[in-house]
């Protein structure tokens, strides 16, 4: 079953070898966009953000998970050409991947979490939103995409087809009870906002936390959904066409890859001077740039 799952770029390339193509210009692009935005990010939360809340905490394992994923996908590649036959190779890739994307949805959970008991749980939860509390929760979030990662390529690798909706039970429920989490608390932080007892609240703070909500589900519709609806679809029906399958896994698969430039999105939302901090990084790139060019000219009318 293993050995099938790793062929699955060698018969892309062999079958459809123009989608291949588009694939891999895809993924560079992911690969680029997703680097550049999240080591700003990754700079601006670690260097230019002095108080680590709880959501910077979550934040920043966010980041580095992207930068992971991203940088996966050139080594996919490589693999590609060059070990293509090396299963161990193969192994530590999907491994590395899979923990990574796994870790992504988790950290977008607890952002979500976070965020509803900062604006509507606001005494309740002083306790548990502290920086001790969430450096723990994101130790365990690494062990336990790890472990579950892990178990689910061990299955992969140790037992029969037979075993498929087993292994995919385990892949799906990793998945769909984040979801489930974050619908729940994106519902009922909307309902809260609408009470006059939150009102104390400020209308932005207010926005930005609906707006980060929205903004993770839509990440897990696009990124996340395609890949899980694909693997319920083959546990269900075991006898889908290849190609069909074969196709499909790697459309979702690029697709998932797609949260890395999605989350920066995310960013905008769990602190106040993100934006602000981007973009007085930008425009001191621009005012020095302009400094050059008007050094640059005023050297050439001195030697006209």
């Amino acid at each position: 079953l293993f050995s099938m799952f790793i062929h699955l770029d060698k018969e892309l390339y062999t079958e459809f070898y123009s989608l291949w193509i588009a694939l891999m210009v895809v993924n560079a692009i992911i690969f680029l966009v997703g680097v550049v935005l999240n080591s700003l990010a990754l700079y601006v939360f670690c260097f230019r953000t002095k108080t680590k809340t709880t959501s910077v905490i979550y934040t920043i394992n966010l980041i580095v998970t992207d930068l992971l994923v991203g940088f996966s996908l050139p080594v996919r590649i490589i693999m590609f050409y060059s070990a293509g036959d090396c299963m161990n190779c193969s192994l530590v890739h999907i491994f590395g991947y899979f923990v990574n994307m796994y870790c992504s949805i988790l950290f977008l959970t607890c952002i979500c979490i976070d965020r509803y008991l900062a604006i509507v749980q606001v005494e309740a939860s002083r306790k548990w939103r502290n920086p001790a509390c969430a450096k723990g929760i994101c130790v365990f979030i690494w062990i336990f995409a790890t472990v579950v990662t892990f178990s689910i390529l061990t299955m992969a690798i140790q037992f029969a087809a037979c075993c498929l909706s087993k292994i995919l039970v385990l892949m799906v429920c990793e998945y769909f009870f984040p979801l489930i989490i974050i619908i729940f608390f994106t519902t009922r932080i909307m309902c809260a906002l609408s009470k006059p007892s939150l009102m104390h609240q400020s209308r932005e703070r207010r926005m930005r936390a609906v707006q980060l909500l929205i903004t993770v589900l839509i990440i897990f519709m696009i990124c996340f959904t395609p890949f899980h609806v694909r693997q319920v679809a083959i546990s269900i029906n075991p006898d889908m066409p290849h190609n069909v399958s074969l196709l499909v896994y790697h459309v979702t698969v690029t697709l998932s890859s797609l949260n890395s430039c999605m989350d920066p999105i995310v960013y905008c939302f769990v602190t106040n001077n993100f934006q602000s901090t981007m973009k007085n990084i930008f425009r001191k790139t621009e005012q020095e740039q302009s400094s050059v060019d008007i050094l640059g000219m005023n050297k050439n009318s001195k030697d006209s």
